[in-house]
């Protein structure tokens, strides 16, 4: 699917911005925080890539990965939202990140899905993560 139809399947009109932003994410092999992305953009100021990736998030088009450095990492959300049968909202493409305590990088575990977990009665599930620290394989290496 391009990038625009991406945009378009989710209801976000495809901007000169939006789908700046949205290539970049595509392009990117890890998740990428709103620094790294104002980099890559250097055409965008911070405010214009953070309206973006706001409204990217409204409409599930990116996940958010907070892996505790400090600064949120942004992906592409290439799933469909959904409802689980047990009534909690999910992506298609939900996955397990891993950050690398040593090289502080993200790391999407894409063949690894988020595990089902059952809350108490009571409790609405509006987004999910699931993140692993330790050491990736390159830094692993004696």
């Amino acid at each position: 699917m391009t990038t625009e139809a991406l945009l378009q399947s989710a209801g976000v009109r495809p901007t000169a911005n939006r789908l700046l932003v949205a290539r970049c994410l595509a392009a990117s092999a890890f998740p990428m925080s709103l620094m790294q992305i104002e980099d890559a953009l250097d055409s965008l100021d911070k405010s214009s890539v953070f309206r973006v990736l706001r409204l990217f998030a409204e409409h599930h088009l990116v996940h958010e990965i907070d892996d505790g450095s400090g600064s949120l990492k942004y992906e592409l959300c290439e799933g469909n939202h959904h409802t689980t049968d047990d009534g909690n909202a999910a992506d298609e493409d939900e996955h397990v990140h891993f950050f690398c305590t040593r090289c502080r990088r993200t790391y999407c575990l894409d063949s690894i899905p988020v595990p089902h977990i059952a809350l108490a009665e009571g409790y609405t599930v509006e987004s999910r993560s699931y993140l692993v620290k330790g050491l990736c394989p390159h830094c692993r290496k004696p």
